[in-house]
């Protein structure tokens, strides 16, 4: 059995859960964990478990200031790629929406992208490192 606590969990807020499951095991490689559209459902990736939570879930519910959560913002999941170019023109082709392009580092390349609730997805490609001689 999995020991949990090697399990990476995430939570975002999504509008439309349905729209949410298809677009992170369509496009990213998730596979579906337990899926209650239009509540809840969640997904994995390695050791990552992204929970997605709609209007009617309980994350969902108005905080005691009236608070509402709602998706978007900066926080992100950060994806490692092998291709970013790759990854991104393929993603590009089918509709996905990005925030920026492509930006270079000393660390390596990454990019924002936008999930259909306009959560922040980074993909990231690490910088070739060059042996010590």
């Amino acid at each position: 059995m999995t020991d949990t606590r090697d399990t990476v969990c995430v939570r975002y807020m999504v509008d439309d859960v349905a729209k949410a499951l298809d677009f992170y095991t369509r496009f990213l490689g998730f596979e579906v964990l337990t899926s209650y559209p239009p509540a809840f459902a969640d997904v994995a990736r390695g050791r990552l478990r992204l929970l997605l939570s709609g209007p009617a879930s309980s994350a969902g519910r108005p905080m005691p200031d009236g608070a509402t959560p709602g998706p978007g913002g900066w926080n992100r999941i950060h994806l490692i790629v092998e291709d970013i170019e790759a990854e991104v023109a393929r993603l590009r082709e089918a509709g996905v929406t990005f925030r920026n392009d492509i930006l270079s580092g000393p660390g390596g390349k990454q990019i924002l992208l936008q999930d259909p609730a306009g959560n922040v997805v980074e993909l990231f490609q690490s910088a070739a490192v060059t042996p010590a001689r």
